[in-house]
């Protein structure tokens, strides 16, 4: 069995422990940076820095993902969320990215937070699975996140 797995005696899997780590770290930095325009500059570069150091194909798949949220919704502000993606309105999380090799999965996914404006009827999707961004699958992300934004 892959230990990254298996759960520890505290119930959390090795995975799942380096992302609560990454997150209390992103809690930590953000304290010290503050607010206005030098952190969101800070918050992008860490996602920039992030997305680079992704392995392919979910570098492709998060690089085309920044570049589809900042077209279809310029204020959504790019932060990490659990050492990933993500993007946020008034510093919360509306959408982000889970990259498969990270969680070991078999396909990526963007994640919708309760903030996003997707409710549709008594029932909607709060995540899709990616295997990769064709033109159809980005034109779809960018409606959603349009939506999500709205």
């Amino acid at each position: 069995m892959d230990n990254s797995s298996a759960a520890t005696p505290d119930g959390f899997t090795d995975v799942e422990r380096e992302a609560i780590r990454q997150r209390a770290a992103e809690l930590r930095q953000d304290a010290r940076r503050g607010t206005g325009a030098d952190k969101a500059a800070a918050d992008e570069e860490d996602v920039l820095r992030v997305i680079a150091d992704l392995p392919q194909p979910d570098r492709a798949i998060a690089e085309h993902l920044h570049a589809v949220v900042a077209v279809q919704a310029p204020d959504l502000s790019p932060r990490l969320w659990y050492g990933m993606p993500a993007y946020a309105r008034d510093g919360k999380i509306l959408c982000f990215l889970v990259s498969a090799q990270k969680e070991k999965a078999r396909y990526s996914s963007l994640g919708f937070n309760p903030e996003a404006n997707l409710d549709e009827g008594a029932m909607w999707p709060t995540a899709f699975a990616i295997t990769e961004l064709t033109e159809a699958s980005a034109a779809a992300i960018g409606a959603l996140v349009r939506k999500a934004a709205g």
